[in-house]
């Protein structure tokens, strides 16, 4: 019963930066897995980043050390703030639930059962 809507896409010279939100209901963010996931046309869907109800965060190697996922209770949003974007990260980007699962949160696509729709993101070279 969970619903997530991305927003904050959008298009943006390579060197620049983004930061995408994730508006989460019908669940309260402690107590499972949330995270970021891109595909593009033509290909598989890959792993951005996830965070645990800790607060622990997981990346893949690929955005490590440009992108930060986090999560603000408060207002029960998500957010990837996307740095130093390069034209290969031109994707649709998701934010998804992983409900039966609440540490060591993977960004593998499998383990993940609630999705938004997405939000695209564009990086000019």
């Amino acid at each position: 019963q969970v619903q997530l809507m991305e927003s904050g896409g959008g298009s943006v010279q390579a060197g620049g930066s983004l930061r995408l939100s994730c508006a989460v209901s019908g669940v309260t963010y402690d107590n499972y897995c949330i995270g970021w996931f891109r595909q593009v046309p033509g290909k598989e869907r890959e792993g951005v980043a996830a965070i645990d109800s800790d607060g622990t965060t997981h990346y893949a190697d690929s955005v490590k050390g440009r992108f930060t996922i986090s999560k603000d209770n408060a207002n029960n949003t998500l957010y990837l703030q996307m740095n130093s974007l390069k034209s290969e990260d031109t994707a649709m980007y998701y934010c998804a639930a992983d409900l039966r699962r609440a540490y060591l949160c993977t960004v593998i696509v499998g383990f993940y059962d609630d999705w938004g729709q997405g939000t695209q993101v564009t990086v000019s070279s």
